[in-house]
């Protein structure tokens, strides 16, 4: 399989005197951005959304209720402007509504339409499919074995904090 020359240049950015981590934490970026080019091209291809757009929904499928927009800007970890933008495009297809925010006339609630869920669902069983197929090449020991692994980086990073 053929690998984009600019992900091999990110990991060739390390040589063997480099520490074994810094090559490491290169191959994980590899890895991250091939698997997310694969998910922003068939997201685009299949459904011709964007990966902001699903995530966006993705956040306000796991919260029927809606959530305020500062609350989706701090969760997606973008600006207000950028969730306006996507939101603004939603509510135009009919995929998300804003609603007011009792006792808050500033604050806008914005949740899926019945439309808007049925899309993310099929686009959700999709997505899952994408990312199986990405560690197709790895048993379900090597799975396991590299979430605990991982998981202990992330406590670590946690730690440090």
């Amino acid at each position: 399989m053929n690998t984009p020359l600019d992900t091999l240049d990110l990991e060739a950015r390390a040589h063997s005197e480099h520490a074994q981590e810094l090559r490491l934490w290169l191959r994980l970026l590899a890895c991250s951005q091939l698997i997310e080019k694969r998910v922003r091209t068939g997201l685009r291809e299949q459904f011709d959304t964007t990966l902001p757009r699903f995530d966006l929904m993705a956040q306000l499928e796991r919260h029927p209720e809606g959530l305020k927009m500062k609350e989706l800007s701090q969760r997606l970890m973008v600006t207000g402007g950028n969730v306006t933008g996507i939101t603004d495009q939603l509510v135009a297809e009919g995929l998300v509504e804003r609603m007011g925010v009792e006792g808050d006339r500033r604050a806008f609630l914005v949740r899926l339409t019945p439309d808007g869920r049925s899309a993310f669902e099929r686009m959700a069983v999709q997505h899952e499919q994408w990312i199986v197929q990405a560690f197709e090449g790895l048993s379900p020991k090597d799975l396991d074995h590299l979430h605990r692994l991982l998981g202990k980086v992330k406590q670590h990073q946690l730690d440090l904090e």
